[in-house]
């Protein structure tokens, strides 16, 4: 790779100590977040999920680094998610489960009890932070590196995960012959307007010659991954490793502890 070359594979190293998301384990951030977002499914207060959604917003703000994409996911996708959901569920509640609660809307013979919204906001909040907790890792961990560490760390056998790997490369690459067919497309005068059947019908010209380079792509890897005797030992040497450090043991512990307190002191527990 030339010098100054951007690697969109390479490890999303931290530009400084505090974005220490990015240097953890990203099976140590899956599994440090994944018993909340199980039990966050069987939640049907609003305090729960609440406090889940306003922490893993805390930990991502804290732990990375907040670009224009990242903020716009975490301050602007997501609230608008939850509130369409929250008005949707509202709308679809069944009337006979939350008749005995106060109507704030009536409309004609239809009437919108208080317990509906209570219901449906419910719903998104708990939707909201399931989201939040799986975006800590989505949000600072690349696929390959998630890829290498099934590998390394779970087992997972190498076939499947340099598949995947091969997989992954695939986007970007369709991305850039997507953007030299269209350059070529516009040297040759193929315009064809601006109106939206026109755009289709740009776009149907893209497939045949999309499809033709994928395909060229495609035997390229196969040849290259059997001049490399892919998949004739039953192990192969990582080039890229993603080691389990002690940090990352600290952080699933700590995840896990923060997550039982949150729901040993907020979940509404019905005692007999």
């Amino acid at each position: 790779m030339s010098a100054g070359a951007f690697d969109p594979y390479a490890a999303m190293a931290a530009s400084s100590p505090r974005h220490f998301l990015y240097a953890l384990n990203p099976l140590a951030k899956l599994a440090g977040v994944a018993p909340a977002m199980v039990l966050l499914i069987f939640v049907r207060d609003l305090a729960t999920p609440a406090v889940f959604l306003v922490s893993a917003v805390a930990l991502i703000v804290a732990g990375s680094r907040v670009t224009r994409r990242i903020a716009a996911v975490l301050f602007l996708a997501l609230p608008i998610g939850m509130i369409a959901i929250g008005l949707g569920f509202s709308l679809w509640v069944d009337p006979e489960i939350v008749r005995d609660t106060p109507a704030v809307l009536e409309l004609g013979d239809w009437t919108l009890h208080r317990g509906a919204p209570a219901i449906g906001f419910a719903t998104a909040l708990r939707l909201g932070a399931i989201v939040a907790l799986a975006l800590i890792g989505g949000l600072t961990t690349t696929g390959p590196d998630l890829v290498r560490a099934s590998v390394q760390q779970l087992r997972v056998p190498y076939r499947i995960g340099y598949t995947a790997l091969a997989a992954f490369r695939f986007v970007p690459r369709f991305g850039h012959e997507l953007a030299v067919i269209r350059a070529a497309h516009r040297v040759r005068g193929h315009h064809g307007g601006s109106s939206p059947l026109a755009r289709i019908a740009r776009g149907w010209g893209y497939i045949v010659p999309l499809l033709a380079g994928a395909i060229r792509h495609a035997e390229r890897v196969a040849l290259a991954m059997d001049s490399r005797a892919f998949g004739a030992h039953a192990t192969r040497t990582e080039r890229h490793l993603v080691p389990f450090r002690l940090r990352d043991t600290v952080f699933i512990i700590a995840a896990i502890a923060a997550s039982a307190a949150i729901f040993l002191f907020l979940f509404p527990w019905q005692l007999p």
